[in-house]
């Protein structure tokens, strides 16, 4: 696998692995445990080091996951985490309509309660999930740099902020890497967002780079999805975007039928041409897309390839919002 840099010196895969399906989001059938662990740990095999999981996806059973699958593998992976949002032992009190939290006293909590679930003495990268929009961004930031000194972070990272909020996180510590959904489905990063992160030299990791499994082709009718599918109720599934996000679908599965690729390894192969500070990480529970995945990082696209994907893939081009309302409040805009 090859290898990219995010922010001045944190090293990765240039493709990561997402961890929020192994244990949470898509259905509420009871996920399998064994099978999570073994897919992280076969991840780690083919080359990918950036593993990435949140304190919210479960909640917490993904960090207890991931812990499981990286122990003896610790210095094989560069870790990642998130906090912010708030939950309690009754669930979810976060996303889609909760609070999130960014006080200095709770960076602190969550830090060290992440820390056990993994059972590490650091992580790689600590990423806000979420700008607290009743909290200063400089004292959050300001509590994150404190685990820095502390030893209990390596890096640190902003999800779903702002340019302006980013650099203004920035100004108080180094920001390593910005987390935010892109894809061919999702460009509104390449408005202003992209460009901060290029003049400052942060990292860029999208998340959702396969429009949450739809630009995969695993799904041609809204049937497709499971009944508990949390996606039914995401505006790009609903009934009648559905069916115009398709047109978009089979544009790049005939893109990669002439490369003899898939849609999934077209979708990726376009992120990593963004940038070299680029750094997709694909979820999956299936060991067979994730070797699919890891060798789409082999694929180069040409100028005119690139050009023909700006021609059927503009930004906009996607029906429906990426988050219902809820959601979309808790961007950071």
């Amino acid at each position: 696998m090859k290898t990219r840099t995010l922010g001045q010196e944190l090293e990765v895969s240039a493709l990561g692995l997402g961890c929020m399906g192994l244990t949470h989001a898509y259905s509420t059938g009871r996920p399998d445990h064994a099978a999570g662990v073994a897919l992280v740990r076969r991840a780690i095999d083919l080359g990918v080091t950036l593993i990435d999981t949140a304190d919210i996806y479960g909640p917490e059973t993904n960090e207890r996951l991931v812990g499981e699958a990286i122990a003896g593998r610790r210095n094989r992976v560069v870790l990642a985490t998130k906090f912010g949002f708030a939950f309690d032992r009754g669930g979810l009190t976060g996303i889609g309509g909760g609070r999130i939290d960014g006080r200095p006293e709770y960076v602190q909590r969550a830090c060290e309660a992440s820390l056990r679930r993994l059972g590490v003495d650091h992580v790689d990268l600590y990423y806000l999930h979420r700008v607290d929009p009743d909290t200063p961004i400089e004292e959050t930031v300001g509590a994150m740099s404190r685990l820095v000194e502390q030893g209990k972070v390596r890096f640190l990272g902003l999800s779903e902020a702002s340019a302006a909020t980013v650099r203004r996180a920035h100004a108080i510590h180094p920001i390593s890497a910005l987390q935010s959904e892109y894809s061919l489905w999702s460009r509104d990063p390449e408005d202003e967002i992209l460009p901060a992160c290029r003049e400052l030299g942060i990292g860029f990791v999208p998340f959702s780079p396969l429009g949450r499994g739809f630009l995969s082709g695993r799904f041609r009718r809204v049937e497709d999805l499971a009944e508990d599918d949390t996606r039914r109720g995401t505006p790009r599934f609903e009934a009648g975007n559905f069916e115009k996000n398709l047109a978009l679908l089979e544009r790049i599965e005939s893109l990669a039928a002439v490369r003899g690729a898939t849609a999934s390894q077209i979708a990726l192969a376009w992120l990593l041409a963004q940038g070299g500070n680029v750094v997709p990480i694909p979820g999956t529970t299936n060991p067979g897309r994730l070797e699919e995945n890891v060798a789409a990082s082999e694929i180069v696209l040409d100028a005119d390839e690139l050009a023909a994907i700006d021609g059927f893939a503009p930004r906009g081009v996607a029906a429906g919002a990426r988050y219902g309302e809820a959601g979309m409040k808790q961007v950071n805009r």
